[in-house]
Order: C-alpha cells, then structure tokens, then sequence
C-alpha cells in the first residue's frame, strides 16, 4: 500500500480578543500572556476530556490512550498473537515462495479445521523487470488469492480481507534495504486477527455470511513505485465476470493493513470516506469502537489518502469498501516489522470491534 501523499502539518496560530484600554507596553504584555496561556490550557483540557478525540504532535495523529485490558476484551487477543508468531515464524512469505505455499497450507487447515470452506483463486502475474531472479524476468508467476467461506449458503455476505504476501526486501530500512523481512504487522497481524475471527464465527454466527479474503500480490516489488495490488485487481475482476443474475452480491468489504502495532490509531481513511455508499460503514464501525470504547479507532480523517485493496475492490467491484489502517507505523517496510513491536491488545480492540460490528449485519 502507499499513500498519494504526505503533506505538512499547518503550524497552529491563536487568535485572541483584547480589551479597548489604554495600558502600559508591560502590562498589555503580561495580560496578553495570561489571556493566550489560559485560552490555551482551556482548549488542552477539552481535548484531553472528550473521549476517542485525535489530537496532532508535530503533525502526528494520535489517539486517546484506551483504558481496556487484555481480560476486558471478549476476542481472543492473546491467541491471535500467538498465530501471528506462528506466521512469522515462516519467515518471508513473498508471493511464489515456498513459504508462501507454507503459509496457505497452514491457514487452510486452520479454517477447514473450523469447517469453513476454503478455496484458492489462481492467476499468473508478471514477474518485474528489476527483480533479483533474472529467469523469470519476461515470464509469469503463479500467485493465489485464499477465500475462505463461513455460511456459504447465505447470499447476504460481508467480506474482510487482507493481503498475506510480504514485502520480498525491507525497501525502507536505513540499514539493509535488501535484508530479510517478515512483515509482522504487514501484514501478518492483519491475517492472525482474521484467523481468531474464524474461531468467533463459529461459535457465534452472524445473521450474514462472511466472507475472508486474504489477496496474494500486495506488494510484489522490488523498488519504490512497482506495481501494487495484483490479487485484489484479479479478484475485483473475476468479481464482476461471475455469472448473471449473480448468486451473491458484497454488501461491504472491510480491509485490515498494519492493524496490529503497538501505540495503534486507526483514523477514518480519507478515499473511504469520499464514496457515498462506503462513507455509511466507515461511520458503522468507528461508532462501534465508541459505543465499545475503543478510543484507538479515531474519528475523523487521516493525514492523507491512502492506495490500497481497496480501491480495486471499490472502484473496479462496485463493493461498498473501508480501509483500516495505521499508517504511521514507525516500522513500515523495514527490518524492525517483527512481533516484538505488535500488540495482542491492539489485535483484540480490533478484533472486537469487527465481531460486535458483524452482530449488527
């Protein structure tokens, strides 16, 4: 994924009444201190006071410190940890590898374990020109997207998805941009909650059927500026050839990217909030976080755009889509991207949020 762009922040300016008197330099001085340093500390207090508000640091969106515990939480944060060690512990799983294949054995057990039904959706992409393995340049790489189904019978289905490929290099490490990268928090975190989720799906159905999606081809690249997004487009694509009148349409999509960090806040993507018909579901689940308070998911918008699956999913699909990401990640496309710097509370504070939002479907 990347963002369109990342604009400055506006240094703040401060505008204050003064009275008409005639008063000495010092004094208009020392009661223009008292007037600025009061209206500041009053708008401080507001800020600090209003529960879930974002507030900027030196241009940094923030959100307010969630008193939830771990035990607090109905999902199972600790166990989704666990799986997104479990993943890790594959190592790099960029698309085409054998720990790619590792991988898609290991999470297809996990959910036909559930009785879930899994499926592979095949395609060949292009391998770049400016990769490492200098065969395969001209010629195509065998990529999967992974389905899994939770009451396939339902034609009212939602989807949550997420890609399950890792960046091949760390781009963005300011030491090795060509060492190893186990994409922890991108975006392992995202599949291990959507692996718990199935564990919540069985025991408490929702009214819809669900639909998890995990997309191949994220990030299939090997330089800045490379071609993103390969499964989501191919999914999109074979989305809108399906057969008519179609069995089933998406009455949302719900895309997890860098979800599971520590220090999380997840503001309103701005593209989601531009579609009329996704503006509603980014609005569902931020008001579900509130109502649950889970103050990390931050009501309003995001520094900037950010492109990702789901704009294939929105734009080529028609599927009403929301994108939950925190793109301040300090690790992002590095070598740090390790479980040692994801949360199991972040992890369960999301996965709570979905499931409570999946009971209102």
């Amino acid at each position: 994924m990347s963002r369109t762009h990342r604009p400055t922040t506006p240094s703040p300016s401060a505008n204050s009444p003064v009275t008409r008197k005639k008063l000495s330099g010092q004094t208009i001085f020392l009661w223009a201190a008292v007037a600025v340093s009061g209206f500041a500390l009053a708008a401080l207090a507001i800020i600090f006071s209003y529960p879930g508000i974002s507030r900027y640091f030196g241009g940094r969106l923030q959100a307010a410190d969630s008193p939830l515990r771990l035990e607090d939480i109905p999902f199972n944060g600790a166990r989704a940890y666990d799986y997104l060690k479990q993943l890790c512990d594959i190592g790099p799983r960029r698309s085409g590898s054998e720990a790619m294949a590792k991988q898609q054995k290991l999470l297809a057990k996990h959910f036909e374990d559930l009785g879930a039904k899994v499926e592979f959706q095949r395609f060949l992409a292009p391998y770049p020109r400016n990769g490492p393995n200098k065969e395969m340049i001209g010629r195509d790489l065998p990529m999967a997207n992974m389905i899994v189904h939770f009451n396939p019978q339902n034609q009212v289905r939602v989807m949550l998805c997420g890609h399950y490929d890792t960046l091949p290099f760390p781009l963005r490490d300011p030491l090795d941009p060509h060492g190893p990268f186990v994409g922890a928090n991108d975006n392992g975190g995202g599949v291990a909650i959507l692996m718990e989720l199935g564990n919540q799906l069985v025991k408490d159905p929702p009214k819809v059927g669900v639909d998890l999606v995990f997309f191949d081809g994220e990030e299939f690249i090997f330089a800045e500026g490379g071609k993103y997004f390969l499964g989501s487009e191919h999914f999109a694509g074979e989305y809108v050839k399906r057969k008519q009148p179609p069995d089933f349409r998406y009455r949302y999509a719900v895309l997890l990217d860098m979800v599971s960090g520590g220090n999380l806040r997840l503001p309103e993507e701005p593209n989601s909030l531009t579609w009329d018909d996704s503006r509603p579901l980014v609005k569902e689940i931020w008001a579900t976080a509130a109502r649950l308070g889970v103050q990390e998911f931050v009501p309003r918008p995001g520094n900037d755009p950010v492109l990702d699956d789901h704009l294939a999913l929105h734009d080529v699909a028609k599927i009403p889509a929301c994108d939950l990401i925190d793109f301040d990640y300090k690790y992002w496309h590095t070598q740090g991207d390790t479980p040692e710097h994801c949360s199991a509370l972040s992890m369960a504070k999301v996965g709570w949020v979905l499931q409570e939002w999946l009971r209102g479907q």
